[in-house]
């Protein structure tokens, strides 16, 4: 796997470029190929393959060859990378067992780790209802795994951050709650660690005033549509408007 390399700011968002897509792999539909096709159809140039991975997965090495060859065949540059999700709150990983095919990981905070084990959007809400759990407190645990976790991330490979933070809206938590001191140490983190992160086009995450402060905060920001289906690749409303 390759070292940590600093994503570079940038005044305006490629859209030419689909950092997020998902493949009959894992979570999505269509193949490799069927992607790349409809990627060129957008008119993209680069495309970033991320499927969801895990400990238990056994296909890395054939997605990658599959990528690999796909490259062979087409002048669109493509990457090989997976989702990875954030499963403690010091930031540990849920790493597949073989990370040496991948290019670049995509890190994600879908569930909320605590200390008693990862807690469903749907739990999380039910423990806020009955006052176990605080806003305050969802929203420093949610950064704090995020800020763990790409640090983590950062010493195997290049990172990307999926839909940040995208976890608060689901729990019906507004991103406005986050004080000033939470969002520099968030932006602090992706800085350091070279992070990229993913204006989610399927999630619509991050907002649009979360997207204005990693922009004025100089971080690297991509656009990601996180297709399931190889027609929404490079397709983009969401992030036309933030």
């Amino acid at each position: 796997m390759n070292g940590t390399t600093l994503a570079a700011p940038s005044a305006a968002l490629d859209l030419r470029t689909d950092a997020h897509v998902h493949t009959g792999f894992a979570a999505g539909r269509d193949s490799v190929g069927v992607v790349v096709s409809a990627a060129d159809l957008a008119g993209l140039t680069t495309v970033t393959f991320a499927d969801q991975v895990g400990p238990e997965t056994t296909w890395l090495p054939a997605y990658a060859d599959t990528i690999r060859r796909a490259r062979r065949r087409t002048e669109l540059s493509l990457r090989v990378g997976a989702e990875v999700e954030v499963v403690q709150p010091d930031g540990w990983l849920a790493w597949p067992a073989d990370l040496g095919h991948l290019e670049v990981v995509s890190v994600a905070v879908s569930r909320l780790p605590l200390a008693e084990g990862l807690t469903a959007p749907r739990d999380v809400r039910s423990m806020l209802a009955a006052g176990r759990i605080t806003q305050e407190q969802v929203a420093e645990a949610a950064v704090t795994a995020t800020i763990k976790g790409i640090e983590r991330a950062s010493r195997y490979a290049p990172v990307q951050l999926a839909r940040p933070l995208s976890l608060l809206a689901q729990v019906g938590i507004d991103d406005a709650l986050l004080t000033p001191d939470t969002l520099d140490a968030l932006t602090a983190a992706c800085r350091f660690t070279g992070t990229a992160v993913e204006i989610s086009e399927a999630w619509r995450s991050p907002s649009p005033r979360l997207v204005a402060t990693l922009r004025e905060a100089d971080v690297a920001l991509v656009a990601a549509s996180d297709a399931r289906y190889a027609g929404e690749v490079g397709r983009w409303q969401y992030l036309h408007r933030v």
